[in-house]
């Protein structure tokens, strides 16, 4: 199977997603960790408000791919959440009872 150049088939004045640096469609901005952006921000298993801002409607732990939490404050954030589960400051599932 050979390779086909097809750049003389392009119409004039567009680009191909290697012109534009090969990432396709989307362009996500990077995300900053809310931790090490502001400083008076702790992670604490008190803190009920703060760690549901982490967790998805199920009640899953969101991961840091959505978050944009450097891994050692994943960690952390987790083990709060554990904790807020365990002293039933958080619920382990959703609210619906289906």
């Amino acid at each position: 199977m050979a390779y086909r150049d097809n750049r003389e088939d392009r119409v004039e004045g567009e680009e191909s997603t290697e012109e534009r640096g090969g990432r396709g469609r989307f362009f996500r901005k990077p995300k900053v960790d809310p931790f090490e952006a502001d400083k008076n921000l702790k992670i604490d298993y008190k803190d009920v408000d703060l760690l549901k801002r982490f967790l998805t409607p199920e009640g899953k732990i969101r991961p840091r791919r959505q978050t944009g939490v450097i891994a050692r404050n994943q960690r952390k954030l987790a083990r709060a959440i554990k904790r807020a589960r365990h002293l039933a400051l958080l619920s382990y599932t959703d609210q619906s009872s289906d």
